[in-house]
């Protein structure tokens, strides 16, 4: 691949933290303690690359169905990680964005998340965006809903309908769809994760657990990445 077809988008599935803390002997809370460390070096690592933005798969419609222990640990875990952090995005020019039903944490978690979205809005030139609560099928959903909405309002008129539309009403208008998507633990599937935005993206699996995906690790993947001939259907 030539290198004008930049990278400008990672997509990651950040998995196998529960895995990592058992082979450890280690209770589970330590692995997404783990795993949350390792977000602000993986940033680092794009800002080198010169990645400008970074998603994260970081908790998913489905994940409400672990234990309320664990899920209570997670949203302590997410306000902890914003606390710290909040200062650090904003000197190192990085806005956050969430992606995902975003309403349906808890209060404290969303003020927070209010809070580090709006301190970090301004003199950016990188972009993390975390996935919470967050379903490809739910975010499409939405997107129709809205669209159905506004032609019973008269403003859309349905023969009109385009991808951009559909595009234009999910969760980040405006994004540009990830390039790469990479997912760590050995796992070899989507999850429900950007349904819309990886029709055309390159997927990376590796072995590595979440804890342990560092920049040589990253770097493998982007190395892979150039190696390929992206042809979005056309011939080479």
């Amino acid at each position: 691949m030539d290198k004008t077809d930049s990278l400008k988008h990672i997509a990651i599935i950040m998995d196998g933290n529960g895995r990592w803390a058992k082979e450890r002997d280690l209770p589970r809370s330590e692995g997404h303690s783990a795993g949350a460390r390792r977000v602000i070096d993986i940033m680092e690592s794009m800002r080198k690359h010169g990645i400008s933005y970074v998603t994260l798969y970081a908790f998913s419609t489905e994940n409400w169905k672990r234990s309320q222990e664990e899920v209570s640990f997670l949203m302590d875990l997410l306000a902890q990680f914003l606390d710290e952090n909040q200062q650090k995005l904003k000197e190192n020019k990085i806005r956050l964005l969430v992606t995902g039903r975003m309403e349906e944490l808890p209060e404290f978690c969303v003020e927070r998340l209010n809070k580090v979205i709006q301190s970090t809005s301004e003199d950016y030139q990188y972009t993390l965006i975390l996935a919470l609560n967050y379903g490809g099928r739910q975010e499409i959903t939405d997107a129709v809903r809205k669209i159905g909405n506004k032609i019973k309002a008269g403003e859309i008129d349905p023969d009109s309908i385009s991808e951009q539309t559909v595009a234009d009403h999910l969760y980040l208008p405006g994004i540009p769809d990830p390039d790469l998507m990479i997912r760590t633990s050995g796992e070899e599937r989507i999850s429900n994760f950007l349904l819309w935005q990886l029709s055309y993206a390159e997927f990376y699996f590796t072995d590595i657990y979440w804890p342990d995906f560092d920049d040589a690790e990253l770097d493998k993947a982007i190395n892979t990445y150039y190696k390929r001939n992206r042809r979005f259907g056309g011939r080479p």
